[in-house]
């Protein structure tokens, strides 16, 4: 089955962006996608608050989100719109939250980040998340064209225990929609996307931003599929624009009959030394 991932820069014009994800739906549906994947904050990337304070909204009321149920919905195309950030009605602060979007244009999943990304770079880039989102409370797994879809979001890729969540609840393909720093995709990207992928014998689908955006920051880019044998099927690179690749269902059943390491799992008691 084919899908398509999208490679974005995503500036600070949320109609920019939702036409760049509207094209690439009606693109990807033509090239024969049954399913495109798009990066985390899709809609806006803007690192100053007071001016994309005019462009944030309720999940009810996001333009973007709109336009893209609306073009799945023309086009017949299921599409994992990698996240949003979407105001919440409670607590003041936003989610970081990804969209499961049918061919219908309904929305069959939402995720909310859980990793929260507060860092201090040796770049002097520092980050600082929980001062405007709110962490999720839980793993999300939804049957999609696709397989039984386990979402995270960029962050989230370091913590491994969430993906053993995923695999546990069926997971068979994992999404992680990324905005990744440059210096830490060229170091850790590849490396710990090809580990989820084996760990749980699972496909991986992350759709990355990529190169400089309007408010200056620098991203990674080179969105990846990878199949469960951690074998990379697609690398976009650092250009933006649309991507294809193949999965295959059988696959999954193949190495995780070779290495059965699901079954294998045990729970691991914490032992303090005497």
């Amino acid at each position: 089955m084919k899908i398509a991932l999208l490679q974005m820069t995503s500036g600070i014009d949320p109609a920019a962006n939702a036409r760049t994800m509207t094209d690439a739906i009606a693109e990807a549906a033509a090239g024969g996608a049954a399913m495109l994947f798009t990066p985390e904050m899709s809609g806006l990337l803007d690192s100053d608050k007071a001016r994309a304070a005019s462009s944030l909204f309720a999940e009810g009321d996001d333009p973007v989100l709109a336009a893209v149920r609306e073009a799945a919905a023309a086009h017949g195309i299921w599409v994992h719109l990698g996240s949003l950030a979407v105001k919440e009605e409670e607590g003041g602060k936003l989610a970081n939250r990804g969209f499961v979007i049918d061919a219908e244009g309904n929305i069959r999943a939402r995720y909310d980040k859980l990793h929260l990304f507060d860092v201090d770079l040796p770049t002097g880039e520092s980050w600082r998340e929980s001062n405007s989102y709110a962490p999720g409370k839980g793993a999300v797994v939804v049957e999609t064209p696709a397989g039984e879809l386990g979402l995270a979001i960029c962050y989230d890729l370091r913590f491994p225990d969430l993906f053993r969540a995923l695999s546990d609840a069926g997971a068979t393909i994992l999404a992680v929609p990324a905005a990744f720093t440059r210096p830490t995709g060229a170091a850790h990207w590849h490396i710990l996307l090809r580990a989820r992928a084996i760990e749980a014998g699972a496909y991986v689908v992350a759709a990355a931003q990529t190169g400089v955006h309007e408010d200056g920051r620098a991203t990674y880019g080179h969105s990846l599929v990878i199949d469960p044998w951690g074998e990379v099927l697609l690398d976009m690179g650092e250009a933006a624009g649309l991507g294809f690749a193949e999965i295959d269902p059988g696959r999954i059943d193949d190495v995780r009959s070779r290495i059965p390491v699901l079954s294998h799992r045990r729970a691991i008691p914490a032992v303090t030394a005497a």
